[in-house]
């Protein structure tokens, strides 16, 4: 049995979620599971017949009935929780929560880590480091910083201890935020409560049976140069957003390693984008400026950054593009920047001064020799080095193209 993981090879939002809904209409999949991210991820699914949802938590094979595992690794924000789970049933899926199941050991995000986020963006001013404003980094800072009080989702089934640890965090952040913009303590433990009574709260061997049961569909959030250690820092996501997470979680399963690339390099929020080029009229129907994230940046596809992110992961088994159907006749592929790079150099994880300083290379250059390829799918894999197994256009269309796997 093959497992799949899905991985973004640049900035987020190249639509992961198309290609994993596609994975679980072709073939059976056992569950979806998510391996990093949290509420902050926004996987857009458009089927056929119109209906629409934005996943976040729940993995983007529910409206196929494919079951979600968070694994320790997500950040479970229960209100955020809810909120999609009424979205879902909204559009026709019944008790969504009866397709979930979560690791004891995830942390659990709180309003007062949001509020904290939030906070500190403000503080930054223009130089924001780039958000979506849900406090995930929050909360995986405060479990850096406080391993063993970090609430987590199986504290949900301790009452007392969970008051106590969201009490801490209600006080800690706000001694060192001033006043926060979030509940009573006693509201929020109330939702907790609610939360503990819907969902299915599992150990780590669960998802040792999920492994054995059927093949199983790992979706990743975020995109590889946004990475924690390998991203332009400090304008990242506070979580590993390689292949890395779901390869400890499959422990020596079998599985392929898919990457997702547009057919045009998009950044959505602060940071460099090398190939950006406003003149491009490539319409977006689910991303915009956001108050937090910022505005959504459209470029050429970016063949030195997206080959990083394959450097970065070592390796990629096969690629799924998407937005075959951009048509801007002066969208192309830019093979080389203005200072000389074909390749960006990889660094050594947790250098975040090197990673600082590329960021600061990088700002200042620009691209050079964009061209417009006339197959562009055959372009990609020539320039990534990296065979196209799948395909997609527009958002709720079946696959252009399909190929197997890679073994």
């Amino acid at each position: 049995m093959t497992h799949t993981i899905v991985v973004d090879l640049g900035y987020g939002d190249a639509g992961k979620g198309r290609v994993v809904d596609l994975l679980c209409a072709e073939s059976d999949v056992e569950a979806v599971v998510r391996f990093n991210g949290g509420a902050q991820a926004a996987h857009n699914v458009v089927l056929p017949d119109g209906r629409h949802h934005t996943f976040a938590q729940f993995g983007s094979g529910t409206f196929r009935g494919v079951p979600t595992h968070l694994s320790r690794f997500v950040v479970v924000d229960p209100l955020a929780l809810a909120a999609e789970a009424a979205h879902l049933a909204s559009v026709g899926v019944r008790d969504p929560f009866r397709l979930l199941t979560i690791d004891a050991d995830a942390l659990l995000a709180t309003p007062w880590h949001r509020a904290a986020n939030r906070a500190r963006e403000r503080c930054r001013g223009a130089g924001r480091h780039g958000s979506c404003g849900l406090g995930v980094g929050e909360t995986v800072a405060y479990g850096l910083a406080h391993p063993a009080e970090a609430p987590r989702v199986g504290d949900v089934l301790d009452p007392p201890r969970l008051r106590s640890r969201l009490a801490a965090v209600r006080d800690r952040l706000t001694a060192s935020n001033g006043p926060l913009d979030a509940p009573p303590l006693d509201d929020v433990v109330a939702v907790f409560a609610a939360f503990r009574d819907a969902v299915t709260i599992v150990d780590s061997g669960h998802l040792g049976g999920l492994l054995a049961s059927g093949r199983c569909v790992f979706e990743g959030a975020q995109g590889v140069l946004l990475d924690e250690w390998f991203g332009w820092h400090p304008h990242t996501t506070w979580s590993t957003t390689t292949f890395a997470n779901a390869e400890t979680l499959l422990a020596g399963a079998r599985a392929e390693r898919l990457g997702v690339v547009r057919t045009y390099t998009t950044r959505h929020g602060a940071g460099p984008h090398v190939t950006e080029d406003r003149a491009l009229d490539l319409p977006e129907r689910h991303n915009g400026t956001g108050a937090w994230q910022g505005e959504f940046r459209r470029g050429h596809f970016d063949a030195v950054a997206h080959r990083y992110a394959v450097d970065v992961c070592g390796g990629v088994d096969a690629l799924a593009v998407t937005h075959l159907d951009a048509a801007d006749p002066a969208l192309g592929i830019c093979p080389e920047y203005a200072n000389g790079w074909t390749r960006i150099p990889v660094g050594t994880r947790g250098d975040l001064a090197a990673q600082e300083r590329l960021t600061n290379t990088l700002t200042g250059t620009t691209a050079r020799g964009v061209y417009r390829p006339a197959d562009r799918v055959t372009e990609i894999e020539a320039v990534l080095g990296v065979p196209v197994v799948l395909g997609t256009d527009s958002p709720s269309g079946p696959a252009v193209l399909r190929r197997a796997l890679v073994p």
